[in-house]
């Protein structure tokens, strides 16, 4: 029996699991920073690591309901129609609920001897607590001859995304980051689930999305997202 601490908790963008790209590095503006916990949190344990453009992060599902592993999912990327085992997938439904994460490393930023790791291109929940950070060394970790089963390729962007004046207005005015360009990443991604992709399709679905401490309300008509309007929650 192995017992583990997290080194950390993850503060993210995303504040429910809905609109969380499926991978790392999907949305780049996606950001988070990973706040060290006594006693990991030493300059020590972080020397060198500025060297890295890139991290591993090793990190708990969290938030999930206890007991629900099961030996085959649907992958989202097969539309929810097809059966893999769990070991073939990245489902957070496992036998142990860990996820591995490539995250770009932004900044090592030291406040009030608070140690925070600013990342990018996260796909990390708010609060989700961190396992261990480990340096992404390219020579070993890039293997071009690698087949990739039934993900061969990044997905393709599939939506337009549009804002209304209202939403428009309140990303000009989001203090933060470039709010409209991270909406816009998630939303082509297309984070709906896949039985509500059906072509042909000429309604309104409407869905909302908790973005750091506000409210986005999009639907999807005629494969365009529309961003209709960002409410404080």
């Amino acid at each position: 029996m192995f017992a583990f601490e997290p080194i950390g908790v993850i503060r993210s963008c995303f504040r429910e699991k809905f609109g969380i790209p499926r991978q790392s590095g999907l949305v780049p503006a996606a950001r988070a920073t990973l706040e060290l916990r006594p006693p990991y949190a030493q300059l020590a344990a972080v020397r060198g690591l500025e060297d890295f453009s890139h991290l591993w992060l090793l990190f708990v599902f969290h938030g999930l309901p206890e007991g629900r592993w099961q030996p085959t999912v649907r992958p989202p990327r097969l539309g929810g129609n097809r059966r893999l085992g769990v070991f073939a997938t990245r489902s957070p439904f496992r036998p142990n609920p860990l996820g591995l994460s490539a995250v770009r490393l932004e900044q090592i930023a030291v406040d009030s001897g608070r140690i925070m790791l600013h990342l990018a291109g996260v796909d990390l929940l708010d609060g989700t607590p961190v396992l261990d950070v480990k340096p992404y060394v390219p020579y070993a970790d890039c293997l071009p001859t690698a087949t990739g089963g039934f993900a061969p390729v990044a997905p393709n962007a599939e939506l337009v995304v549009e804002f209304s004046p209202q939403a428009a207005a309140f990303c000009a005015n989001w203090p933060h980051d470039d709010l409209r360009e991270l909406i816009t990443q998630i939303l082509r991604q297309d984070p709906r689930p896949a039985y509500a992709r059906e072509p042909g399709d000429a309604a309104l679905q409407s869905y909302g999305m908790k973005l750091y401490d506000f409210d986005v309300k999009w639907g999807v008509v005629d494969r365009v997202a529309y961003v209709m309007e960002i409410l404080l929650l």
